[in-house]
């Protein structure tokens, strides 16, 4: 069985570089049309894309909507099936404007990867956010132990992410210098940090509690002091993986450099909630506790814009419509009043 075409290689080749230079999409956004792309040429056995007609685009989207996902065994979701088909539908809508296809492809084809309004609907409807109160987090990190250097680096991970609300792939790639402990604050510089959308800003601690500040501080200190590491040192070292005495590879403190990404950094919050006997919450979602907060916290317009622009957010209305809300409990109390 063919497992690629050369022809649609090159073209994808020059679709993603279109999608990041032209349309200076993230990688993440990039990633995910070569995904939803892979899944396609792998049901049409990578069929060359000039061949393609209206009818593969209905083939396809029955087929995906029969198909489970790899962790849940249950059939993809709505939003699943809808990502997957815009980026598709995206892709041929460019492609019938490229030479060589042009005279091949009917640009309306595309319009056949679009969903049912019903199913649209479905994938598209904003849903109460799962967020962790206040409470919660700092009874993960109370239960979390502080022995060895990596369960001290664990503990301040999560300490940190509520206290400053910076997402986890900033976090995955900050150093050392980045930490002000004497101005209370994280330089986000976009030149060194992986910020979204590049910015550049600072961070002043978020007013979390004195005890979540203090097990930051003794992290850097300790690194610092103790551990000797200069201002381009990573905030949070990978672990360093070494042959045990058993022959096997295993964990063996820390290691002087970056995680690659931030996948550590998530599976550290799951084990850290699980162990806590909680349900995991996502790095993210604190971002969501954080505005919870403000929204108590914050008596003028102007101390909950200072508020937003903390978090890295340009409009106040990212931070309202992305990330505030009230909870519905509180809604009914709220009203009740009214």
């Amino acid at each position: 069985m063919t497992k690629y075409n050369a022809d649609n290689e090159r073209i994808k080749r020059k679709y993603f570089a279109y999608l990041k230079e032209a349309v200076r999409n993230s990688e993440a956004t990039v990633d995910a049309a070569a995904k939803a792309l892979a899944r396609f040429e792998v049901h049409t056995k990578h069929k060359d894309f000039k061949a393609f007609h209206y009818e593969h685009a209905i083939a396809f989207k029955k087929h995906l909507a029969e198909q489970k996902g790899q962790q849940s065994g249950e059939k993809l979701s709505k939003a699943t099936l809808h990502a997957t088909l815009t980026q598709l539908k995206r892709f041929f809508q460019w492609l019938a404007w490229q030479p060589g296809y042009k005279s091949r492809l009917q640009y309306s084809d595309a319009e056949y990867f679009n969903l049912s309004d019903k199913d649209t609907r479905i994938a598209t409807t904003q849903r109460e956010q799962k967020v962790p109160t206040l409470e919660q987090i700092k009874h993960v990190i109370n239960t979390m132990l502080s022995e060895t250097d990596i369960e001290k680096r664990n503990r301040a991970l999560i300490a940190f992410t509520l206290l400053t609300g910076a997402r986890d792939s900033a976090i995955a790639s900050m150093k050392l210098k980045h930490v002000d402990l004497i101005e209370s604050c994280v330089n986000q510089d976009a030149r060194e940090v992986n910020t979204k959308f590049s910015k550049t800003f600072n961070t002043f601690f978020f007013p979390v509690g004195d005890e979540i500040r203090t097990i930051v501080a003794e992290w850097v200190t300790y690194l610092r002091e103790e551990k000797l590491w200069g201002n381009d040192d990573p905030l949070f070292p990978a672990t360093r993986v070494a042959l045990g005495s058993s022959m096997q590879f295993s964990a063996d403190g820390l290691d002087r450099k970056h995680w690659s990404n931030a996948t550590p950094i998530r599976t550290i919050f799951r084990k850290a909630f699980t162990d806590a006997g909680l349900p995991y919450f996502n790095p993210h979602s604190f971002r969501n506790t954080i505005v919870r907060l403000g929204e108590e916290v914050c008596k003028t317009p102007e101390q909950f814009k200072a508020w937003s622009q903390n978090l890295g957010h340009e409009k106040v209305l990212t931070t309202f419509l992305s990330y505030g809300g009230v909870v519905p409990v509180n809604a009914r109390v709220k009203l009740s009043g009214i």
